[in-house]
């Protein structure tokens, strides 16, 4: 019986060794910290289409460089400058490339605008000569570069612009009466900059001004009456600022490790 107590003794003591030498070859598995959340980067790369709105101010001039009319009271050099200003509204669409920070693209726009006025002329006392300008569709064909900080785009822009105008006149006041008017495709140039924000994957908001110079065209304003009536007109100069909105095709996100 003492020998089996011992026995039993030996085996038990000999398992709590074995089980000590286990547990000690299990080495606790070492703590690893979960990743830190990397933001994703807003990238800027993809054809987009939007449409835009605000407020335009054109700066119309139109002088007299032939006067040959029974009707008409200004001489060559005599003519006007005027400021008329209305609402302004269309659409674009354009690519953007980004290489790191910097985003580059090209960017077209249409936009109908109600810029329009009338001067009476006074230089003879009469009054009776009344012209009437106003401009109603702007266009603009521009690169743009910029420099992105996570969702917003800082940019200048630069390139053509066009605008159609129209130039007339009315005089109903006699002795001689007449009528007359002519619009044109003024071409110029255009420089801005604005501010863009990703507010998700593919829709774009933000603000922009512009400013474009144009150059001048020869208007006929002498209609069916005898002789000519020309004039050197121009919008001298248009300003816009709008708010957009623009919808991103194809714009992955990118992760950065």
């Amino acid at each position: 019986m003492r020998s089996k107590l011992i026995a039993a003794f030996t085996c038990t003591t000999a398992l709590v060794a074995a089980g000590h030498a286990f547990a000690a070859d299990l080495a606790a598995r070492p703590y690893t910290k979960a990743p830190a959340y990397i933001e994703p980067l807003f990238n800027w790369t993809g054809f987009y289409v939007g449409g835009h709105i605000g407020g335009a101010w054109t700066n119309e001039q139109f002088i007299n460089s032939a006067n040959t009319t029974a009707f008409g009271d200004l001489t060559p050099g005599q003519g006007y400058r005027q400021r008329g200003s209305g609402l302004i509204g269309g659409a674009q669409i354009g690519y953007n490339w980004q290489a790191s920070n910097y985003v580059f693209g090209l960017e077209g726009t249409i936009s109908g605008l109600d810029n329009r006025g009338t001067v009476v002329n006074t230089a003879f006392g009469a009054g009776d000569d009344v012209f009437s300008w106003r401009t109603n569709v702007l266009a603009t064909i521009v690169g743009r570069a910029g420099f992105s900080v996570q969702n917003n785009l800082f940019y200048i822009k630069g390139g053509y612009a066009g605008a159609n105008n129209r130039l007339s006149v009315s005089d109903t006041v006699g002795p001689a009466t007449g009528a007359g008017g002519q619009t044109h495709w003024a071409n110029g140039w255009t420089v801005g900059a604005g501010w863009e924000y990703g507010i998700t994957r593919n829709w774009i908001v933000g603000v922009e001004y512009n400013y474009a110079a144009f150059t001048s065209q020869t208007y006929q304003l002498a209609g069916t009456a005898a002789g000519t009536y020309t004039f050197d007109a121009k919008p001298r100069d248009i300003q816009w600022a709008v708010v957009r909105a623009s919808y991103k095709f194809d714009a992955p996100v990118i992760a950065r490790y």
